[in-house]
């Protein structure tokens, strides 16, 4: 499953984003992730998560992150919920790039039964038309 937590900078979509993280760290048998640009997170997620700063990486497009998180799921059977924050910071890429970023992922929750929440720093209403059905503002 594909979620995209959608707002405007400084809506609350981080705070989202660990409250979802917590939550899955609690139900989940298996593997959470957390990907995001620098270390802000370190404090907020448990240790529990696997927290992985994006810049370590040198994670900086839609295809190096799409990658990143394929080899992620493939290595390991056992992950369920990965978590990616500030992805169009991450992505060095503008909102129009999301929907083939959740295209790919679409593929890669459906192999591998993972869940994936994506928070996009932009207005509900600059979100794709084709991946609206994914956006929780």
């Amino acid at each position: 499953m594909i979620t995209l937590l959608v707002g405007t900078k400084g809506s609350g979509k981080t705070k989202r984003l660990i409250e979802q993280a917590k939550n899955a760290l609690e139900t989940s048998k298996g593997h959470v992730i957390v990907i995001e640009k620098g270390k802000k997170l370190t404090y907020d997620i448990s240790h529990k998560a696997r927290l992985i700063d994006a810049e370590e990486y040198h994670i900086e497009s839609v295809a190096s992150l799409y990658g990143f998180v394929c080899g992620i799921c493939s290595a390991n059977y056992d992950v369920t919920d990965v978590f990616i924050d500030g992805t169009l910071k991450i992505m060095r890429s503008g909102v129009e790039n999301i929907e083939i970023l959740v295209n790919e992922f679409k593929k890669v929750a459906e192999l591998s039964d993972v869940n994936i929440v994506i928070s996009v720093s932009a207005d509900e209403s600059e979100i794709p038309a084709g991946v609206k059905e994914f956006a929780k503002a």
